[in-house]
C-alpha cells in the first residue's frame, strides 16, 4: 500500500520541499561570468600580440626597393618601396612635430588613442553622406591602420582600428607612438617614413629639415600621390602654406614666422631610374629570391646585363621592325644574347617596352619551326648517326601525316645529315624522328632545359610545339658549351642551391659527346645552307633557321665566339608576315648584332675605319679585301666537308668552291694593289 505526500498532492503548496523546507535561493553564476570575461580578455590580448606586434612599424618593408646594376655596376632599374631606419622624435626639430600634429592630430597628447570629438564629427558626416567619407582618426589610429590593417573603409575595420589604438596607447608612450608613426607613414614616391621622405624630396636627413620642408612633408600625408613634390610641386607648395596656417592656428607658429617662410623646392635625393625593362622584369624574380631577409633603404643587386650589348640589341631589333618590318608586316621582334655559361647579357622582348611590356623573349611561347630540328639531330647523333649518315629525302607518310619540304623540293634517297641540315629538309627530320622516336627527341629537349609541353606526335620534328625563345636559345647554348643543361641566369653573384649543385653534378658526369658533331651540322647550315645570311667574316658561325606555317614566326638561333643569340620576328595577333623566313630578317638581324657585338669583328671594323681616316690620297684601302680573304678561308673549309661526303655532287661542289676561292683571292689582290700613277 503506497502513501503520497500531502505537499506533493496539494497544488497550493507547489514549490515547497516535501520535507517541509522552503526551496534554496538561486545564485547568479558570477564565477563563470568572471572566468568568461577573463578568458575573453586573454584571447583579446593574444590576438593583439599576434596581429599587432608593438615593433612592426619600426621594421623594414617586406618588399624593399631593389636597384638593379649592370655588369659594370651602373644602376639601370629600380622597383619596390623605400624605407630607411626609424626616426627618434627627440632628435627632430620641434617644427617637424608641430607641422605634423597641427594637421593630423592637434589633441594627440590629450586623448587616449581615440578622439571622441573627431569620431562624432566623422560619424555625422558619414551618416549624412550615406557612406564612409571621413575617418576622424587620431595619429594612434592611423598607426594602427597603416601598420596592422587594410585600407578598407568599413565600420568593422574602424572597430578593429579603435581596439588596436587602445592597445598601443596602453603599452607605448606618446613619444614612442609618434616615432613609430613618423617612421612608417607613407609620403608618396614609394617612400615610407620621414627619413625616406626627407631623402627622396630634399636629399637630407630628417634631423636637418627646415620649417618649409617640414610643412611640405606634413602636407603630403593627406594625399601622397597627388601632392608629391617630385611630380606636383605647385600643389605641394600650396598645401604647405595651408599647413603653416594650421600651425599658426594651433599656436606653435606666429603669423610673422609663417609669412616669412618661403615654400620649399624639390631636390632629388635618389637618382631617377626606370621601374622596369624587359631584362629587369625577367631578373627581378631571381633577385627577390636571392635576398636574405628584410633590409632598410635600397638593396643593390648586380646583374649580368652588358649595357653595350643591350644597346646594340635594342638598336638592331628596332631597325628591323621600323625598317623592313613595316612592309614585311613584322611588327614585333625579340632577341636574347647569352654566354656559354648561361649569363644573359642582352634581352629585347619587343619593339618598345614603353608601349608594351609583354616580354616576347622570355614569356611568349611560339612555334620554333625548323630551329627545333636541333633536338631531332641531337637525338639521331645519340642513337648511332653521324654527320655522314644518310637519310632519304623523298615523300613519306607517317600515321596519315605527309610532311612536305619547302617549295616541294626533294633531294632523293641517301642524302647525308650535312645536306639535310643545310637544306633544312622537313622530310629528313620527320624520317629521323620516326626512326629514333618522338619520346627520344623530347628527352633530348628536356635534357637541354626545355620545360614547355611538347606534343609527342610526328609533326613535333618540325617545331610545332610552342616554347619560349629563352628556352630555345639556352638549348643552343648547351651545344656551344658542350654541356647541359645551361640555365639562363641574370644575377652576377647568384649561387646555386644544393639541389642545383647535386643535379648539375649528376648531369655533368653524363658528358655531351654528340655536341661536337652537332656543331659541324650547324656550321654547314650557316656556311652553305639556309642560314647563309648569318655568315660572319673570319669567324666560325653556327646556327639554324626556323619558319612556321604561313610565315607566322621566323627565327634564327646560333652562336659565334662566346655569344649565343636567338632572334625572333612575328606578330602578337599571330597574323602572317609577308614572306618572312628565318633566313631573311632574323638571320640578317643576328648577323648585324654579331658584327657589332663580337670583339674580334668590332676591332677589325675599327681598324679599317682608322686606316681609311689616316690614308693619304691614292692610298685608300678597300676593306672588302679582308672579307674576301675570310671567304676564301671559309670555302677551303667547305671543300673539306664536301670531300668527306663524297659522290658526284660533292665533286661539283668542290670545283665550284675552288673557282670561288680563286675569284676571292684575285679580288683581294686587286683591292690591296697600289693605284697606278
Amino acid at each position: 500500500m503506497s502513501f503520497s505526500s500531502p505537499v506533493a498532492d496539494d497544488p497550493e503548496l507547489e514549490g515547497i520541499d516535501p520535507q517541509g523546507q522552503p526551496p534554496a535561493k538561486r545564485r547568479l553564476p558570477w564565477k563563470r561570468i568572471f572566468a568568461g570575461l577573463f578568458a575573453l580578455f586573454v584571447l583579446m590580448v593574444a590576438w593583439l600580440a599576434w596581429t599587432a606586434p608593438l615593433g612592426r612599424a619600426l621594421e623594414p618593408l617586406d618588399q624593399p626597393a631593389l636597384v638593379l646594376l649592370d655588369d659594370e655596376g651602373t644602376p639601370f632599374a629600380r622597383r619596390g618601396d623605400f624605407k630607411e631606419e626609424p626616426v627618434d622624435i627627440a632628435k627632430l626639430p620641434p617644427h617637424v612635430i608641430d607641422a605634423v600634429l597641427s594637421t593630423e592630430d592637434r589633441r594627440f597628447y590629450d586623448h587616449i588613442g581615440i578622439d571622441i570629438r573627431g569620431l562624432s564629427r566623422a560619424f555625422l558626416a558619414n551618416m549624412q553622406a550615406g557612406e564612409v567619407v571621413q575617418g576622424g582618426s587620431t595619429v594612434t589610429q592611423q598607426l594602427a591602420k597603416t601598420s596592422f590593417l587594410t585600407h578598407e573603409r568599413s565600420y568593422r575595420r574602424k572597430a578593429q582600428e579603435v581596439i588596436i589604438a587602445l592597445w598601443l596607447e596602453t603599452w607605448l608612450t606618446k613619444d614612442e607612438i609618434l616615432s613609430r608613426y613618423l617612421s612608417s607613414v607613407y609620403f608618396g614616391e614609394g617612400a615610407y617614413g620621414l627619413r625616406a621622405a626627407a631623402r627622396t624630396y630634399f636629399d637630407r636627413e630628417p634631423e636637418s629639415l627646415t620649417l618649409a620642408q617640414s610643412a611640405m612633408l606634413a602636407g603630403i600625408i593627406k594625399a601622397p600621390s597627388a601632392l608629391a613634390p617630385s611630380r606636383h610641386l605647385k600643389r605641394a607648395q600650396d598645401r604647405s602654406e595651408v599647413v603653416l596656417q594650421t600651425m599658426v592656428d594651433a599656436g606653435t607658429l606666429t603669423q610673422a614666422q609663417a609669412d616669412r617662410t618661403r615654400p620649399a623646392t624639390f631636390t632629388r635625393g635618389r637618382p631617377q631610374l626606370p621601374t622596369g625593362s624587359y631584362f629587369a622584369d625577367w631578373v627581378m624574380g631571381q633577385a627577390r629570391e636571392e635576398m636574405d631577409g628584410r633590409h632598410y633603404g635600397e638593396v643593390r643587386v648586380r646583374t649580368t646585363l652588358d649595357p653595350e650589348l643591350q644597346a646594340i640589341a635594342e638598336k638592331v631589333v628596332r631597325e628591323a621592325t621600323d625598317g623592313p618590318g613595316t612592309w614585311l608586316h613584322a611588327n614585333q621582334g625579340a632577341l636574347i644574347a647569352m654566354r656559354p655559361d648561361g649569363r644573359v647579357v642582352a634581352m629585347v622582348g619587343g619593339r618598345s617596352y614603353k608601349d608594351n611590356q609583354y616580354n616576347r623573349a622570355a614569356q611568349a611561347k611560339r612555334q620554333p619551326g625548323s630551329s627545333f630540328k636541333l633536338f631531332v639531330y641531337l637525338a639521331a647523333l645519340r642513337n648511332g648517326y653521324d654527320p655522314n649518315s644518310t637519310v632519304d629525302d623523298t615523300p613519306v607518310e607517317i600515321d596519315g601525316w605527309k610532311p612536305r619540304n619547302d617549295e616541294g623540293k626533294y633531294r632523293g634517297p641517301g642524302i647525308t645529315l650535312y645536306r639535310a641540315v643545310a637544306a633544312s629538309s622537313n622530310v629528313a627530320a620527320a624520317r629521323i624522328t620516326q626512326d629514333v622516336g618522338t619520346r627520344e627527341v623530347i628527352r633530348v629537349a628536356r635534357d637541354l632545359g626545355v620545360k614547355s609541353y611538347l606534343n609527342p606526335w610526328p609533326a613535333l620534328s618540325l617545331g610545332t610545339s610552342r616554347m619560349t625563345l629563352l628556352e630555345l636559345t639556352s638549348a643552343y647554348a648547351a651545344v656551344a658549351a658542350e654541356r647541359y643543361p645551361i640555365t639562363p641566369i641574370g644575377l652576377a653573384d647568384r649561387q646555386p642551391g644544393w639541389r642545383e649543385r647535386v643535379s648539375g653534378a649528376a648531369r655533368a658526369t653524363r658528358g655531351f659527346p654528340e655536341a661536337a658533331d652537332m656543331k659541324k651540322l650547324l656550321e654547314v647550315a650557316v656556311a652553305r645552307g639556309t642560314g647563309n645570311s648569318a655568315r660572319l667574316p673570319g669567324v666560325d658561325a653556327y646556327g639554324k633557321t626556323g619558319t612556321t606555317q604561313n610565315f607566322r614566326d621566323a627565327l634564327f638561333v646560333g652562336f659565334a665566339g662566346d655569344l649565343i643569340v636567338g632572334v625572333w620576328f612575328g606578330n602578337d595577333d599571330n597574323s602572317p608576315m609577308n614572306g618572312v623566313t628565318g633566313r631573311g630578317l632574323p638571320a640578317e638581324t643576328w648577323r648585324k648584332f654579331m658584327m657589332q657585338a663580337l670583339p674580334q669583328l668590332r676591332t677589325r671594323a675599327a681598324a679599317a675605319s682608322n686606316d681609311d681616316d689616316g690614308a693619304e690620297e691614292g692610298d685608300e684601302i678597300d676593306t672588302t679585301a679582308e672579307l674576301n680573304a675570310a671567304s676564301a678561308a671559309a670555302l677551303e673549309e667547305l671543300i673539306g666537308q664536301a670531300a668527306a661526303v663524297g659522290g658526284e655532287e660533292a665533286a661539283a661542289a668542290i670545283e665550284q668552291a675552288r673557282e670561288q676561292i680563286q675569284a676571292a683571292a684575285q679580288a683581294a689582290e686587286e683591292a690591296t694593289r697600289e693605284p697606278q700613277q
